[in-house]
């Protein structure tokens, strides 16, 4: 699939990614491991039946029904902080501790996408820049510190007091992993397709996430 770029495009561009030089060697970087470590370890774990990995998924993504709630929440959004809360109190009780998503099987509860990066974003901060962060890929200011609060929200990482770092880090790479196993090889469709990658990266990462604040 061709790329076609007006002038109007490319000086937008230049402006809403300042740091180009860096984030393309950033996003170089961020290549080495997926397609070496990261996607290598997925594929293999689709030896799994597909409904072992998405029960995996769900049982985490139930696991951090606290970040959605609480940015639900401070959004004022109380219509989707009850249905986080009505999900985890389904899915933890009869999807026996989240593994199966009944809240959304049975009862058209569906999971919302709220995080701290939104909740900035819906107070008027601003984007920023495009950013390219280290293993975590496309981002911007806004995003790059909305992390911190979900963080700290996250009850994976309150294990973090009890100085269990690098189990936190596996479990969070685990996570990612899984995910990947789940996905239909997304990103190689868009790296062999696309004339420049990391322009259509930029772009729908950039489109995605305005929209999501925007909800």
């Amino acid at each position: 699939m061709s790329f076609r770029m007006s002038f109007d495009e490319e000086e937008e561009i230049a402006v809403r990614d300042p740091i180009e030089p860096f984030n393309r060697g950033m996003f170089w970087f961020n290549d080495k491991p997926y397609f070496y470590l990261f996607k290598p370890i997925a594929r293999g774990l689709r030896i799994l039946p597909e409904g072992s990995r998405e029960s995996v998924d769900n049982f985490f993504s139930n696991l951090t029904t606290p970040i959605r709630f609480t940015n639900a929440l401070l959004q004022l959004k109380f219509r989707a902080a009850g249905t986080e809360a009505g999900r985890f109190v389904i899915n933890t009780i009869l999807g026996i501790g989240g593994i199966f998503d009944y809240a959304r099987r049975y009862f058209d509860l569906y999971k919302t996408n709220e995080d701290f990066r939104q909740t900035l974003g819906h107070y008027g901060v601003g984007p920023g820049p495009y950013l390219v962060l280290p293993l975590l890929g496309p981002s911007h200011p806004r995003d790059g510190l909305g992390l911190v609060p979900d963080a700290y929200i996250d009850p994976i990482n309150w294990w973090l007091a009890d100085s269990q770092f690098w189990p936190v880090v596996g479990i969070h790479a685990g996570v990612r992993v899984n995910k990947l196993a789940l996905d239909k090889d997304t990103y190689e469709a868009i790296t062999e397709e696309q004339f420049d990658p990391y322009i259509f990266v930029w772009d729908a990462y950039m489109q995605r996430r305005s929209k999501l604040v925007g909800k």
